[in-house]
């Protein structure tokens, strides 16, 4: 099995720290408004490659941290009048409501940083201690990122190339522009806690370091998170942790999942393009979405579209109705079974590529349908379909019946619908649609025509 590190930008053979076990952390939310589908591609990614491991037969320790604290949080917050644990807890319980409907097991625990302060003021002072930190006199404090010789390793920067055009501002408290901050000295009106320099909070990667090392060790297998993390993020978490513990390395494979992005931007809660993962569900199943990420190579970025997602309901339809059609047949289908288990594990072994994976499925849902066709019995096909399809966190559920046998009905309506519209009586074409709605069915309207779906 190889998995590609971006620390070395190479496939390596996965040989974790402890045989049979895998410690693995993810970074998680900053929760201040609903989350969007761009978590959704990053969550998914990391739940398919957790499944993967356990199916391999590894004991996997799943970490996922919560930003509770932040400034997006306490803007937000301070806007609503409301404490920001107030909103955070609010917006977090959306999102562990949101990864359940996308079938996205929780983590072994969500550690949360307003909880966990202690232990990242016991790593600053140790950094201090070793020359690593220094307290500014607003007791703010700073990592000194000359004291680590390696420090841009993950990103392949220097300190030199980042220097280009980097200036100290006067009255700037730090000792060198890239330094950045583990402790930030208390604002009037913020939240804060106290510290051995004064009122303040953390600074975000000190967050995750504490986390990372306080639940996994000095040293973890998988660390995980989006492109947009690499720099400066991770790069400082591999600073802080390695200069703290002394142990290298802090991380043994950084993986990064590609971006996902509305025309040509990335989606983000701060550009204000996004999809939340709500709305997306009202329209598809969380199959149709999990498909949709999964149908594309993990590091690789992927574009929303309308007409993907569709394809992805249409493909999920197809897999759920290949496990769950009716095998009559008396002589069972002639296919080598441990063949395709075996073609599915030698794409997932190949750093998790679920493309290849997913051709296997559609490929034996074939093989199903031609089987039962034939008349043949295609029980123990069904059963690995739906064994390799939970692998990808894809439920198959069974399809609902009703929206088949509804299906002509609709189909009318939609006609009527569109001869109301050519003769300009849009007050009863609305009924319609405003009717079919309150029944679960939506209507979408374009270019080539209507089409419909049930809401999900």
């Amino acid at each position: 099995m190889k998995i590609y590190s971006t620390l070395t930008r190479t496939k390596e053979e996965f040989l974790p720290l402890k045989e049979g076990e895998v410690s693995m952390y993810v970074c998680g939310v900053t929760p201040y408004m609903d989350a969007h589908v761009g978590h959704a591609m990053s969550y998914i990614t990391f739940d398919v490659i957790r499944r993967y491991l356990e199916y391999k037969g590894y004991r996997v320790k799943y970490i996922q941290n919560v930003t509770d604290i932040d400034d997006k949080i306490i803007d937000r917050a301070l806007s609503q009048k409301i404490p920001a644990r107030e909103l955070a807890d609010k917006f977090f319980n959306s999102f562990t409501e949101d990864m359940a409907c996308l079938n996205i097991r929780p983590a072994d625990a969500f550690p949360r940083a307003t909880l966990e302060i202690p232990k990242m003021i016991e790593m600053i002072t140790s950094l201090i201690q070793k020359g690593h930190a220094y307290a500014a006199k607003s007791g703010s404090v700073y990592f000194r990122v000359r004291s680590m010789p390696d420090y841009g390793k993950l990103s392949g920067r220097n300190l030199e190339d980042m220097m280009a055009g980097a200036r100290i501002e006067p009255g700037d408290e730090k000792e060198h522009p890239m330094d950045f901050v583990m402790w930030k000295a208390a604002k009037p009106g913020e939240p804060s806690w106290p510290s051995p320099w004064g009122e303040g909070r953390p600074g975000w990667h000190m967050e995750c370091s504490a986390m990372a090392l306080g639940y996994l060790g000095e040293s973890v297998d998988i660390h995980g998170g989006g492109q947009d993390l690499i720099f400066p993020h991770h790069e400082n978490e591999i600073a802080q942790s390695e200069c703290a513990t002394g142990v290298k390395p802090f991380v043994r494979y950084w993986l990064h999942n590609g971006l996902l992005k509305l025309g040509e931007e990335k989606m983000s809660k701060s550009l204000g393009n996004l999809v939340t993962i709500k709305d997306a569900l009202k329209f598809y199943s969380s199959d149709a979405i999990r498909l949709f990420v999964i149908s594309s190579y993990y590091r690789n970025p992927l574009t929303y579209s309308l007409d993907a997602l569709d394809a992805s309901q249409k493909g999920a339809e197809r897999l759920s109705k290949a496990a769950h059609i009716e095998s009559n047949g008396q002589f069972p289908l002639e296919l080598d079974l441990g063949s395709v288990e075996d073609s599915f594990v030698a794409a997932m072994d190949d750093d998790f590529d679920t493309p290849k994976a997913v051709a296997t499925l559609f490929d034996l849902a074939r093989q199903i349908n031609t089987g039962r066709d034939s008349g043949l019995d295609i029980s123990r096909a069904q059963q690995l379909l739906l064994k390799l399809g939970s692998v990808l966190g894809l439920t198959l559920a069974e399809p609902d019946t009703g929206s088949a046998e509804a299906g002509p009905f609709i189909e009318l309506l939609l006609d009527i619908r569109k001869s109301l519209r050519q003769e300009k009586q849009f007050g009863l074409a609305d009924e319609i649609r405003n009717r079919l709605a309150s029944m679960g069915v939506v209507i979408e309207d374009k270019p080539e025509g209507a089409s419909w779906h049930l809401k999900r």
